[in-house]
């Protein structure tokens, strides 16, 4: 045999792994990837939350300039609808009119007061939303949903198309040199309503200074980022508000009572809606 062979033969063994180096090296990335991995998905998280802030902030940034071609007079927030029956209350114009769980189309966005100031399909809906569109048998489709965000019931609402329940007792700002109470740096106008809640383009709750201790969830907002939701507020600015307690759609279509642990959320989201009339 020629030597050159068996030192070959040598050589491609010398390079070679054996079985438990190959099972440490497997353990190392193992290793590395468990602490890589939370790091990643945390960034991701964060990158959705951000582009989920800068949605509402364009949201605004319209809402501001209705405003100032309007004289003054913010944009109307006319989608009031009967959840159970799925009937329109109100046939005046609005920022929005999409139904989020059930439009397939986004004509009720696109026919929105809003959008020719910013014609982005995109800035309706929160990336972290991954509900489907639904017939009203209730049969889930293949299709997200146009839609994520409301407008606050107190932003030149029309109570008089609302139940008369609420409508005898929601008092809205009709323009915005009128905010006050709260001022428009704490008056929330857009937020993430949650996806096994949202159906017309209004956000309502009691106003504290009309429904004094009443504790009740008209609609829900989101629990999408974190156990949080992002809000826009009237003079501009949009943040993400982390809740002490997971917001859970426990009654749908119907209003939710808030248990004694929920009732900080429940104060803090109130605290952003009109007051009162004076």
């Amino acid at each position: 045999m020629d030597l050159r062979d068996n030192h070959s033969v040598r050589g491609r063994y010398r390079i070679a792994f054996t079985l438990i180096e190959l099972l440490v090296v497997i353990a190392i990335i193992a290793i590395l990837a468990a602490l890589l991995l939370p790091a990643l998905s945390g960034a991701k998280t964060r990158a959705v939350t951000i582009a989920c802030l800068s949605n509402l902030k364009q949201l605004e940034t319209c809402w501001h300039l209705y405003a100032l071609d309007h004289s003054d007079f913010l944009p109307p927030n006319n989608s009031v609808a009967d959840i159970n029956s799925g009937t329109t209350l109100a046939s005046a114009a609005s920022w929005c009119t999409n139904y989020a769980p059930l439009d397939p189309e986004p004509d009720g966005i696109r026919n929105g007061l809003l959008f020719p100031y910013n014609t982005s399909l995109a800035i309706y809906h929160c990336p972290a939303d991954r509900s489907t569109i639904e017939t009203r048998a209730g049969v889930k489709l293949n299709q997200l949903r146009w839609r994520s965000y409301n407008m606050s019931l107190c932003i030149n609402g029309a109570p008089e198309l609302s139940p008369p329940a609420i409508a005898a007792f929601t008092p809205t700002f009709k323009k915005f040199t009128q905010i006050k109470n709260p001022d428009p740096a704490k008056l929330f106008v857009f937020l993430d309503v949650h996806e096994d809640e949202i159906y017309d383009a209004n956000f309502g709750m009691p106003a504290l200074g009309i429904w004094q201790d009443v504790r009740t969830w008209w609609d829900i907002p989101a629990n999408r980022h974190s156990q949080g939701a992002n809000l826009s507020f009237g003079d501009g600015h949009a943040e993400r508000w982390k809740w002490r307690v997971p917001k859970v759609v426990r009654v749908k279509s119907a209003p939710q009572p808030v248990p004694d642990e929920e009732l900080p959320d429940y104060r803090r989201v109130q605290d952003g809606f009109r007051q009162d009339w004076n």
